[in-house]
């Protein structure tokens, strides 16, 4: 059984059908037996290293940064202002360098910019601990920002380009490497800092090695211009409407879609920046509130395998998006009521509500017939939910600090999560944002 029933529109497939390279194979046809499938082969072996490798560095410059973020406010004198804001660039530079991938993309080719993507994550990475002050830091960080923005939009649509019959599966395993090196990040960041010396400007540039292995299967890809183009048939008719924005902004499903990922961005970034603290406070020891959050953010990396393989084989998502509400609801009642006593079963819920992140990639997937589509869907969705998510975290320290406690923040977290079961299921109705505009 295929994990994604439809793929792409009879016009689409007619075209490539027709092709006669091997390189247009790559949006979803069916080629030749004895001819071209060993080619393909080894290019798909190719992409999906690719994705692997891409996946893995998607975080570790904005989780290796909160393990040390004290280290490096003090050095660089970065006052407490200036660092709570610098964890609200992230969410900030994936809207805004996010949006600018379709044109980019459909320039130079999906594969050119993640590869493109990787380089500027490396070379942000190398430069960071550079950094003398505070200006020449946000910088360093912003342009491995970039390239991370750039790639997140990017990564449906590579699986859509080249797996259009496995939209589930590969999304599930770059969503487990995404999972993966976020936490990797988080838990090995400051050991590796205290074992090369204490200096936090090594423990940061370290993650810049990554990021140069992640650059290298893309470049063979950069010839592959056939692969990184749309068919003819397509091409024609998805230019001709000469713009592809606003067709996007009046379907209810993009904006449902852009809501919902906002929201479950929301959760994880809180999640992420705060839960620690919620558990301290709670008499939880230090060490294992941080042990605590890696259990939550590792809960990902198998549910990110099989939540999306799920999804694929239902018309309707809407049922996986109110079992991980009804997590994310449960997690937050028990953080409210016996934070300290059910801190593990707390951490694991949570873990299971954030894996809202990979179905939302994979509805992405599913809700656009066209590769050209998904290239718009994944740039609207993304600037759009990144944007929503970018008060949240600052939202909920305004609250702790005003009333005092954990309980104002923490009825605000599971408050979130009813509409984001709204937004999410009215996402995960079976149709497309072709049908709608």
């Amino acid at each position: 059984m295929s994990d994604e029933p439809k793929t792409l529109d009879p016009a689409v497939t007619a075209a490539e059908t027709t092709a006669r390279t091997a390189t247009a194979t790559t949006a979803g046809d069916s080629p030749a037996p004895g001819r071209a499938a060993p080619p393909r082969r080894g290019l798909l072996g190719l992409v999906a290293v690719g994705l692997v490798l891409a996946a893995l560095n998607l975080r570790p410059a904005i989780t290796s940064l909160g393990a040390l973020l004290e280290e490096v406010s003090a050095d660089l004198h970065m006052s407490g202002s200036v660092a709570g804001v610098l964890t609200s660039v992230p969410p900030l530079c994936f809207a805004v360098f996010g949006i600018t991938a379709p044109r980019l993309a459909r320039r130079f080719g999906p594969a050119a910019v993640v590869c493109a993507g990787m380089a500027a994550i490396f070379t942000g990475l190398v430069l960071r601990p550079f950094a003398t002050g505070t200006a020449a830091f946000l910088a360093a960080s912003a342009l491995a920002l970039m390239g991370i923005a750039v790639s997140n939009v990017l990564m449906p649509v590579i699986v859509k380009r080249y797996f259009p019959d496995r939209v589930g599966s590969m999304t599930g395993l770059y969503s487990m490497a995404l999972a993966l090196g976020t936490s990797v990040a988080a838990a090995a960041t400051v050991p590796m800092t205290d074992a090369l010396g204490g200096d936090w400007r090594l423990g940061l540039g370290v993650w810049a090695v990554l990021a140069a292995v992640a650059v290298l299967p893309w470049l063979p890809l950069l010839r592959d211009r056939g692969a990184d183009t749309a068919p003819p048939a397509a091409t024609a008719r998805e230019a001709a409407p000469q713009a592809p924005a606003p067709r996007i902004t009046r379907s209810r499903t993009a904006w449902a879609l852009g809501v919902f990922f906002g929201l479950q961005a929301t959760g994880a970034y809180i999640t992420m920046g705060w839960m620690p603290q919620i558990f301290r406070d709670a008499g939880v020891p230090a060490a294992t509130a941080g042990v605590l959050l890696a259990v939550t953010m590792v809960m990902g990396v198998p549910l990110a395998f099989v939540i999306p393989r799920l999804a694929t084989r239902m018309k309707n998502q809407g049922p996986i998006v109110v079992a991980l509400g009804l997590c994310g609801l449960t997690g937050y009642t028990g953080l409210l009521l016996a934070p300290a006593a059910g801190a593990w079963v707390w951490a694991v819920l949570l873990g299971v509500s954030n894996c809202a992140f990979p179905l939302a990639l994979t509805m992405i997937g599913m809700r656009s017939r066209t590769g050209a589509g998904v290239v718009r869907l994944s740039a609207f969705a993304q600037s759009v939910g990144y944007l929503i998510s970018i008060p949240g975290p600052l939202l909920v320290g305004v609250l702790y600090q005003h009333s005092g406690g954990w309980g104002l923040p923490i009825a605000l977290m599971g408050g979130l999560m009813v509409p984001q079961m709204i937004v999410g299921t009215l996402a995960g109705r079976d149709r497309t944002v072709e049908d709608e505009c």
